[in-house]
């Protein structure tokens, strides 16, 4: 075995680890990875030559390239997804625990010589703007040149982490090693007490970038917690008013429900003069300040974003993100080196590779992109990208927002009645189930602040650290609960949704700024019909914004019902105060 780099600059923490993972591991060669560009061109050839990347066609996607994974390791699993703490109370019901050592006994079983005849990539990544009290540092051990490459889109990789570690021995610990991805050996493990990820069997993103849902949320949940913080599964924007003023909100939706076509949200014609700027489009890593605000930094460097459904109408800022150095992974192929997917601008193309390599034709049974094919792109190509997204001190917020996919019962928008009355709509949020995760698709289920499947520790807790942090906040944001995907009786969405929402959101910053005339109902504050302006929207009116508004009773005391299940799992940590705006509610109802 041999080290083709020193590690720059020596941390004993850092090699000891290291020297012991590469023992166990017993990788041929040692890559101490720097994120240069130089590091960048050696992989990347690395990977064609491997026929694990393959190149677009440089002229139409300069920069880009093609990954395909295997047919059964494309999204997220649950099912595999374990915290390991020394209690299972500690992890509570919402989660899958295993007791730390068992855990530890069984991956380290599994791992020792899996990387013999490879190499071992060393991946030392910062998460969050350099300086930044909120920024952690990683360090990720992979056999995987895709996850090598892809975390260098997705976070601030190289010198720059070992600049912000120093000496200290305050560091995630990352161990990736895919085997041969038999899903009988499929594990993400977090340990939150040790601060340590381990990844066995897998090289789909969301499992295998450990700074992304196992760092960024799984074990920042858990420091978070301990440290006085928030670590949230939220974009975060800035908006710009005509007149220049810029109000920063946090919107929390559950994966594949428009987290990132609205980060990068262009609005309408009509709204002149008003603009998005995009901080983040999935993780906010949030912090009282010392002003009595709330200050949210965005964790990530890049996006990885789900492709079909993305075109010009949709999110044409995500669409110019992706023309150059991007890794698209298991999209359609086409004849000329270019990408596709079911919904992008344009006619189907007359044939192509589908997502497993084999051919298709528009005249083909299955999908040419799988549902949950991604996008990694730097968030640098994003032409909206806010200037104030490497803040050390990150930008205050004034509203945060919560929202999934429901058909029925969730009106368009509503606003909460108070910060703990938000922490309900919050903790009782459902969405349909989509193709992020293994599931039934369309099944409704209880997705506490979009964080059931990333919450690293009881969530009955994590409700109690939400109330706490009020206590912290002089200015609290207000809290609202949004919903895009109300259909009518025919099964069509009443709200066109997209560059539209920005109606929705200038009544949530004009309520944020105490403007906007709002009603008082059992759920919240509501807005009228008047209070949006309609210009511009010439296949909506007044009385479809009105059937999208609607409150049904009847339909609101079913769904109190189906919140229980939830709540009875999460009794013995559940806080009183949500018991409480429970009976609220019911009382109102």
């Amino acid at each position: 075995m041999k080290a083709h780099h020193q590690i720059p600059p020596s941390n004993r923490f850092v090699s000891t680890w290291v020297r012991d993972m590469a023992e166990l591991c017993q990788p041929d060669q040692i890559v101490w990875c720097d994120g240069s560009d130089a590091e960048k061109e050696t992989l990347t050839a690395a990977a064609v030559k491997a026929g694990i990347l393959i190149p677009l066609n440089q002229e139409k996607r300069p920069g880009c390239y093609y990954h395909r994974s295997d047919p059964n390791d494309v999204a997220r699993v649950e099912q595999c997804t374990f915290i390991c703490t020394e209690t299972e109370d500690e992890a509570g019901p919402t989660n899958n625990w295993a007791a730390p050592a068992a855990m530890y006994e069984k991956l380290y079983g599994l791992a020792r010589g899996s990387m013999k005849g490879r190499t071992m990539y060393v991946v030392p990544y910062l998460m969050g703007p350099p300086g930044s009290p909120l920024s952690k540092v990683g360090v990720e051990l992979t056999d995987s040149i895709y996850v090598v490459l892809s975390m260098r889109i997705m976070t601030r990789m190289g010198t720059v982490a070992w600049e912000h570690l120093g000496d200290s021995n305050e560091f995630n610990r990352g161990l990736h090693c895919t085997l041969d991805l038999n899903p009988a050996n499929r594990y993400i493990a977090h340990f939150p007490q040790d601060n340590t990820i381990i990844s066995l069997g897998s090289n789909y993103g969301g499992n295998v970038l450990l700074g992304k849902k196992c760092l960024a949320l799984r074990i920042g949940s858990y420091l978070g917690r301990k440290q006085g913080w928030l670590a949230e599964h939220m974009l975060i924007l800035g908006v710009e008013s005509p007149t220049g003023e810029k109000t920063y909100v946090a919107a929390a939706f559950p994966s594949a429900c428009g987290k990132t076509n609205f980060a990068m949200l262009v609005p309408p014609p009509h709204l002149k003069g008003w603009k998005i700027w995009t901080i983040g489009d999935d993780i906010a890593w949030m912090k009282p300040g010392p002003d009595g605000r709330l200050y949210a930094i965005n964790p990530e460097a890049g996006y990885f974003g789900v492709v079909p459904g993305t075109n010009y109408k949709s999110n044409p800022n995500a669409m110019r993100c992706m023309e150059r150095d991007t890794i698209f992974t298991n999209v359609a192929l086409t004849p000329d080196g270019d990408v596709w997917w079911e919904g992008k601008d344009g006619p189907p193309p007359a044939e192509c590779l589908d997502w497993r390599g084999n051919k298709w034709t528009p005249d083909s049974k299955e999908k040419a992109a799988h549902p949950n094919s991604r996008f990694a792109a730097p968030m640098t190509n994003n032409p909206m990208l806010a200037p104030e997204v490497n803040d050390p001190n990150g930008v205050p917020i004034s509203a945060i927002i919560f929202g999934g996919r429901r058909a029925d019962t969730m009106p368009l928008v509503y606003q909460a009645f108070n910060w703990i009355h938000g922490v309900y709509i919050g903790a009782t949020m459902g969405s349909e189930m989509t193709a992020a995760a293994a599931g039934s698709l369309g099944q409704v289920r209880r997705d506490p602040m979009a964080m059931l499947p990333f919450c690293g520790y009881n969530m009955g807790e994590y409700f109690r650290h939400w109330i706490q942090i009020r206590k912290e906040l002089k200015y609290p944001p207000r809290i609202f609960h949004v919903n895009w995907f109300r259909r009518d009786k025919d099964g069509k969405f009443l709200w066109p949704g997209y560059g539209e929402n920005m109606r929705v959101l200038k009544w949530i910053i004009d309520r944020c700024r105490g403007g906007a005339d709002a009603t008082e109902t059992p759920l919240g504050w509501v807005p009228g019909v008047q209070s949006f302006d309609l210009s511009g929207m010439d296949d909506f009116d007044s009385k479809r914004l009105e059937t999208a508004q609607t409150i049904n009773y009847e339909d609101w005391r079913r769904e109190v019902l189906m919140q229980d299940e939830l709540f009875f799992k999460l009794y013995a940590h559940l806080p009183k105060e949500l018991i409480f705006q429970r009976e609220l509610l019911v009382a109102r109802l």
